[in-house]
């Protein structure tokens, strides 16, 4: 049985869907779908399939993966994964699929073609995103075949990443060295701190940047940080999913948390169950645009975490005691901080130790709290 269904997109368009079913014996042994633009272009799709089904004769195994296309196992990949896919992954995953290797079946992908995408790629982008997208395709290859029957060559994958790192198609991202001075970092917690005052109700960004400088923890880690995650007597954060290289699903990691961050933490109203209760596109956001604001210029969030681990260098602590606080599995990964001479704290005696470990007060907490109050309206 095979017909084309004419169907509207959320958009407004229309799309034709082409089902070919096949029953023998009274089960169902073979179906398969394509959505088209066109109707004339399902309908030379149909009888294209059909042909090649009628050829195979009883045995369907060897055209059920014929034809299948690259965004075919992509889809398939992203739908079937059992683990949870990463924000970043899915959204660099979609974006692979308007490319013209997309289209392409994947009997015919071979290492040249994986090379030309990666090329069209870095016209636009640097070869560490280059080398992102490659990593996350890569991962498609290496299921595809496998566990679906699709003909996903992991080879000529392999074969393309060595090519791109040869021609400097990919390659590592660069360390950024950017670190707050503490004028700017005066200018953003008074601006942070005035507009809380003035909206109580209104994320206390102040509070979020201080906790991010001491405890060196990522912008999405923060937002994670639960109330029975806090060991106030062992001074430590449990931390959910950290961010690995390999797998940071189901990376939970106890750290180290340094004395101020402790501080800035128990000042928070325990009113919900995270610490800081907010969405990381809004921290982000807000960070971004009070810089912008103040005319800070090349400063982002992340380069928060740099400053505090500089710090806690600089405070004389060695890279294990270090990686306690941070979280880094590999100590190589803080050669490049080890550079710096010890200076002493120079946030020691800086005003704002206090006025961000003094509790909100009560009204302003019970403002906090109203349920009515969604976090997307709020923090700003």
């Amino acid at each position: 049985m095979a017909h084309i269904i004419e169907r509207k997109r959320k958009d407004g368009s229309v799309a034709y869907l082409a089902q070919i079913a096949i029953k023998r014996k009274g089960k169902w042994v073979h179906r398969e779908a394509r959505s088209f633009d066109r109707k004339s272009a399902a309908s030379a799709w149909l009888k294209k399939r059909m042909k090649e089904i009628e050829a195979a004769g009883e045995d369907l195994s060897s055209i059920r993966n014929r034809g299948r296309t690259l965004a075919d196992a992509i889809d398939r990949y992203t739908r079937e994964s059992v683990k949870e896919i990463g924000r970043t992954k899915a959204q660099v995953l979609r974006a692979i699929c308007e490319y013209d290797i997309a289209d392409m079946a994947c009997s015919d992908i071979q290492s040249h073609d994986i090379v030309a995408f990666a090329k069209e790629i870095g016209a636009t982008r640097t070869p560490s995103t280059v080398s992102n997208y490659l990593s996350h395709l890569g991962a498609v290859f290496a299921l595809a075949r496998p566990a679906w029957g699709m003909e996903l060559d992991q080879q000529a994958m392999k074969d393309a990443f060595v090519v791109c790192s040869r021609l400097g198609i990919t390659g590592k991202g660069r360390s950024r060295d950017r670190r707050p001075t503490l004028d700017e970092l005066d200018a953003l917690l008074t601006f942070f701190e005035d507009k809380h005052t003035r909206r109580p109700s209104s994320l206390p960004m102040h509070r979020v940047v201080g906790f991010a400088l001491f405890s060196t923890r990522r912008q999405e880690e923060i937002t994670r940080v639960a109330w029975d995650g806090l060991d106030t007597e062992h001074s430590r954060v449990f931390i959910t999913d950290m961010k690995h290289p390999g797998d940071k699903i189901g990376n939970d990691v106890w750290c180290d948390l340094p004395e101020h961050a402790l501080k800035i933490a128990l000042a928070m109203p325990r009113n919900k169950d995270m610490v800081f209760p907010y969405h990381s596109d809004t921290i982000s956001a807000s960070f971004t645009r009070a810089c912008k604001f103040l005319g800070i210029e090349d400063l982002r969030f992340h380069d928060l975490r740099h400053e505090g681990v500089s710090r806690l260098f600089e405070t004389g602590l060695s890279i294990p005691q270090v990686a306690a606080v941070s979280g880094h599995r590999s100590w190589s990964s803080l050669q490049r901080y080890t550079h710096i001479k010890q200076t002493g704290d120079k946030y020691e005696g800086w005003e704002w130790l206090d006025r961000l470990t003094v509790p909100l007060p009560k009204k302003k907490a019970q403002r906090i709290a109203n349920p009515k109050a969604s976090i997307n309206k709020t923090a700003t």
